[in-house]
């Protein structure tokens, strides 16, 4: 049996693809180890994990224990718990016998609490444990999950007398995409990229830029979810109408996923007193959920407008199933988002929800081939609402999308996909 030792750079509490990846690998004879980070602030999750025979989670340690120190030591001081004339009098005795070696001292402390030395050190200090680790496995094949833990994977498997496989798995298109702005993130790709093995993007137009970027055609592995997960009955799904208070009959005009920039919110608290009808839900977390929050206050909307906090990814498509349709809005802010054929899109399908999605080509190409939904300029607050009430006014066309979900989801599904993955694993 081939041992795989995975890299991804988050707790491993929300991330589908990774978990269905592991998931297959270690269905098919593979024994898998993930290393991602630990969250000492999430008591629900821990160092280590073991989900199934063939597939255990490693979660490093976060913060460097010294860091730790020296944050307690100044919270201590600064919260007057020492009496302040010996602090003094301990660092004028320091000053007069080691003046230089003190005021260092003191300078270093402060930038490494107060400053992005800080975050230099926290990160350049995880990289290291998560490296250490995935040296000492000593796996057979090597997964990067994205361009952030490339230089794990890479040193992990290449920096040793017996070099072994890499495969870069990039979920994003990592020089063009929110966040990644600088040059030297291409740069930096283009690097570790002409020394791993195999690669692997999310869908034919990602690999087509890849192809004109670096010279050649990635494997593609397509961001599908899993029947078996997904798929949930009328029975079984959370009363999302009692939970919210609502009358059985009120349509809930779904969006799940992360509360972040570029993903359309806005655009839709914007459009909805255009809607002629029904609740608009979030369900998820994310950087703006606070101004998406004011967003709706402002406009005394609390009542029409909800917000739940994100749910476990096994969890969540017994709140899917609830809804009347669901929005998959991404704005055209860099090529990562116009390139997408984004998993929710696929999550609504499963639980036989009709979407509200924009027009980017693999998104338009999966609904309209399927006739799952309606696609929409994104960017406009009017078009979105007018393919909102295309279904509240046409309940036989939302209940037509609705049956052909039935269809979309034998192919659109992680059961079928999976099988690309074993291939590019079968070459080691």
């Amino acid at each position: 049996m081939k041992r795989v030792g995975m890299f991804v750079w988050n707790h491993f509490t929300n991330d589908a693809r990774v978990l269905r990846e592991c998931t297959s690998l270690s269905n098919n004879g593979y024994d898998v180890e993930l290393i991602c980070i630990d969250d000492p602030k999430d008591p629900t999750i821990s160092q280590y994990e073991e989900v199934n025979e063939h597939f255990r989670v490693h979660r490093m340690k976060r913060y460097p224990t010294t860091l730790l120190f020296l944050q307690k030591l100044y919270r201590f001081a600064v919260g007057k718990k020492w009496p302040l004339i010996p602090i003094l009098a301990v660092w004028g005795v320091m000053v007069y016998f080691l003046p230089w070696l003190t005021i260092l001292l003191t300078i270093l402390v402060g930038l490494l609490l107060k400053t992005k030395v800080r975050v230099v050190w926290i990160r350049g200090a995880l990289i290291l444990r998560m490296i250490i680790k995935g040296h000492c496995g000593n796996y057979d094949i090597y997964h990067s999950n994205d361009l952030n833990t490339l230089p794990q994977g890479y040193i992990s498997a290449k920096w040793r007398f017996k070099k072994k496989p890499l495969v870069y798995d990039s979920h994003e298109v990592q020089t063009s995409r929110t966040g990644y702005d600088s040059p030297w993130y291409k740069r930096f790709e283009g690097f570790f990229i002409k020394r791993m093995d195999s690669m692997m993007v999310e869908n034919n137009t990602r690999a087509k830029f890849n192809e004109d970027l670096y010279g050649f055609y990635p494997h593609v592995l397509h961001n599908y979810p899993s029947m078996e997960i997904q798929q949930v009955e009328d029975k079984d799904k959370v009363n999302l109408h009692e939970m919210l208070g609502l009358l059985p009959e009120e349509k809930i005009l779904l969006y799940q996923g992360g509360i972040q920039a570029g993903r359309g919110l806005e655009k839709l608290i914007e459009a909805f007193p255009l809607f002629k009808e029904g609740t608009l839900v979030f369900i998820g977390d994310g950087k703006i959920k606070d101004k998406l929050q004011q967003m709706v206050k402002d406009r005394r909307l609390e009542d029409a407008i909800r917000f739940i906090p994100k749910v476990p990814v096994r969890d969540l498509p017994k709140y899917t199933k609830n809804a009347y349709l669901g929005f998959q809005v991404l704005n055209n802010i860099n090529f990562n988002h116009w390139s997408a054929s984004s998993n929710k899109l696929f999550e609504y399908m499963m639980n036989e929800v009709p979407v509200v999605a924009c027009d980017f080509p693999e998104i338009k190409k999966a609904v309209e081939e399927s006739e799952v939904g309606v696609t929409i300029d994104p960017h406009d607050p009017n078009e979105i609402a007018k393919g909102v009430n295309y279904l509240l006014e046409n309940p036989e066309k939302r209940d037509y999308f609705s049956s052909n979900c039935k269809n979309a989801r034998k192919k659109y599904n992680w059961e079928k996909e999976q099988e690309n993955l074993l291939e590019v694993y079968r070459k080691y």
